[in-house]
């Protein structure tokens, strides 16, 4: 059985002011989903799902989804504020939605093989669809999961903090914990991060990181069922409260419920958490385009 691609693309995209999803970044108006479907296809991947909401799947389908609808099988799923929460009543006033691992959560009907999850507004490189993928075909289970895990400071953007997970590995390179840091940036020749406090903690820059790009067994949605059970009447009245995948896991992993494999790239991500990422990403593009390593044309 070919594995399934999640693809996370309800966020509000609040820091880039607007539905970055479906901002066209290649030579024929491709959007970065375009260049993950097409490595992903490529790897082996049978089906995606597409994790969007309600008010923006007209636009989606139009622009985005229309383009290869012939070339993988493909679903959707929505995270409305609604969604998963059972008996707890939806806050007034909430407005962001409840994060990765809700967004993960509602596409339980739609995944019943293993998965690999990315971001829509990211870019991972070739050979990180192609590791995620030959994982889920050979070793995924129900207690063994994956993750690709870059290098920190292939990470960064020049415009703004970025929030990552900073991975402990072992020296089989399994997971033993991950955090998830926000207000990331570079400052002074240095790359800093605030703690609770306000007090400035200081990384190399050589730390594995993840960047949501997951493979998971179907068994991960119990775990995310349970946890978000417990975030809600926990944190479910701050609206500005979410759960975190890389939070999910960590907490998975120090239970001894399953294990992580961490699977190194020195892939450099590219992405467009602000807007001011957008020219930086289409010079990519148009780099990656005269390479060869794209057509100028996908969806022939």
């Amino acid at each position: 059985m070919k594995p399934t691609l999640l693809v996370l693309a309800a966020g509000l995209g609040t820091r880039y002011g607007g539905l970055k999803q479906i901002d066209p970044v290649g030579p024929h108006g491709q959007t970065l989903i375009d260049y993950s479907l097409y490595d992903a296809i490529r790897a082996g991947f049978g089906k995606v799902v597409f994790i969007i909401r309600h008010n923006f799947e007209d636009a989606f389908r139009r622009i985005v989804s229309s383009k290869f609808n012939r070339f993988v099988q493909t679903e959707y799923a929505y995270q409305e504020l609604e969604a998963a929460l059972g008996d707890f009543v939806l806050p007034p006033g909430r407005e962001r939605p409840w994060g990765t691992g809700h967004a993960i959560l509602v596409g339980r009907d739609a995944v019943r093989e293993p998965f690999a999850v990315v971001n829509a507004d990211d870019y991972y490189g070739v050979g990180s669809l192609w590791k995620i993928a030959a994982f889920l075909t050979r070793d995924a289970a129900p207690d063994l999961y994956a993750m690709v895990g870059f290098i920190l400071r292939n990470t960064m953007s020049e415009h703004g903090t970025v929030a990552r997970g900073i991975t402990e590995c072992d020296e089989h390179w399994f997971l033993r914990r991950i955090a998830e840091r926000k207000g990331i940036a570079r400052s002074d020749g240095c790359i800093r991060y605030p703690d609770a406090d306000g007090a400035a903690h200081t990384l190399t820059g050589d730390e594995i990181v993840s960047m949501n790009l997951w493979g998971f067994h179907p068994s991960i949605f119990d775990h995310l069922e349970t946890q978000f059970r417990q975030f809600l009447p926990e944190r479910g009245q701050d609206r500005n409260s979410e759960l975190y995948i890389p939070s999910v896991v960590d907490a998975i992993v120090a239970s001894g419920q399953a294990r992580v494999k961490v699977e190194r790239t020195d892939d450099t991500w590219f992405g467009v958490t602000y807007r001011e990422d957008a020219p930086t990403v289409r010079r990519c593009i148009q780099e990656l385009t005269a390479r060869g390593v794209y057509p100028e044309r996908l969806w022939k």
